[in-house]
Formats: structure tokens, sequence, C-alpha cells
């Protein structure tokens, strides 16, 4: 890792550090140095520097609720609001439970997108007439509910900045 005028580049080793603790964040120094054939002290230099520039920002679990029994609906909130609001409306979703992430996006319209779960519908009725609906600014919101999840990441795969060949081509990197 390199950092040239506040902006940090990563080289390949650090890239394959990346995906590899996206894999597994819980396999040791050692265990990532003998996948990428490098020593654990250097696994271990390139983790600390890249959690200390923030490359790196929390180590995280992440859980099925549906194999521990509990239900509950996802849904796509399209949120058009007032320009002179769109900020505050977007730091107000972002203090609910059920907001899970918040987007801004600028098409023809200033739009707050906002990934939320419910336990039922009746719930995000209520979080979309009670808490949503009343913030100043709101103009209107569109939601989708998610009827099946075909794909959900929480990364970049491993080929994401590979390099190109001559023919622009990506190059595919091993894990």
């Amino acid at each position: 890792m390199k950092i040239k005028k506040q902006r940090i580049a990563l080289d390949d080793l650090d890239w394959k550090i990346l995906y590899a603790l996206q894999e597994n964040a819980r396999q040791t120094y050692s265990e990532t140095g003998r996948l990428l054939n490098v020593a654990h002290s250097t696994i271990y230099e390139r983790i600390k520097k890249m959690e200390e520039h923030g490359v790196i920002k929390k180590y995280t679990t992440v859980i099925d609720l549906e194999k521990i029994g509990i239900k509950y609906l996802t849904a796509v909130m399209t949120i058009i609001t007032d320009p002179k609001e769109s900020e505050n409306v977007a730091e107000k979703l972002s203090e609910f439970d059920e907001v899970l992430e918040v987007y801004t996006s600028l098409s023809e319209e200033l739009l707050i997108i906002a990934k939320v779960v419910a336990k039922d519908q009746g719930k995000l009725h209520s979080l979309i007439a009670q808490s949503v609906a009343p913030l100043p600014g709101v103009l209107r919101i569109r939601t989708s509910i998610i009827t099946k999840k075909h794909k959900e990441g929480l990364w970049v795969g491993p080929n994401f900045n590979a390099p190109k060949n001559k023919g622009g081509k990506q190059i595919a990197v091993e894990r």
C-alpha cells in the first residue's frame, strides 16, 4: 500500500489480502500467508496499515435470520425529496434501525434510495406512514418489496480491480 497526495494505492498483494479476508476474516495471519505464499509478518503489517488508514473499516458477522427462524421482508424505498432537504432526510433515515442502507442518487430528480427490513407488511407500512412520510422535504415515496434474492454481496470479487491485457480484457486474479 502506498500513499501519494493523500490517495491510497493498493498493490496486488493488498488486494489479495482483502479478498482472502472477505472470504474468511477469522483466518490467522499465518493461514493467510500460506494461502498467498507470503510471510505471516508481511500479512500482519499490510493488514495493520490498511486498518490504520481506513481501508479496512471493520470486521463483522453476517447473520442468516431465516436460518434462526426470524421472518422478515426486505424492501427498497425510493424517496423523492425537496433538494434543499435531501441531506437531512438521508441522515434521518440512517437513524432508523429498520433501514440497512441509504444512498442518494441524481437522475431527473434528486432521489434517496433506502434498503429496509420489517417483520411484515404492517410494520413496513407503519415505518413509511409514521416515520418516513412525515419527514420535512419528503415529496413522494415508492416502495418495492423484494420477493426473491438472487445475489447479495458485501464485497467486490477478486477480479474487480484486476489488471487488463493489451486488448482491454481483464486478467483473472487467482484466489
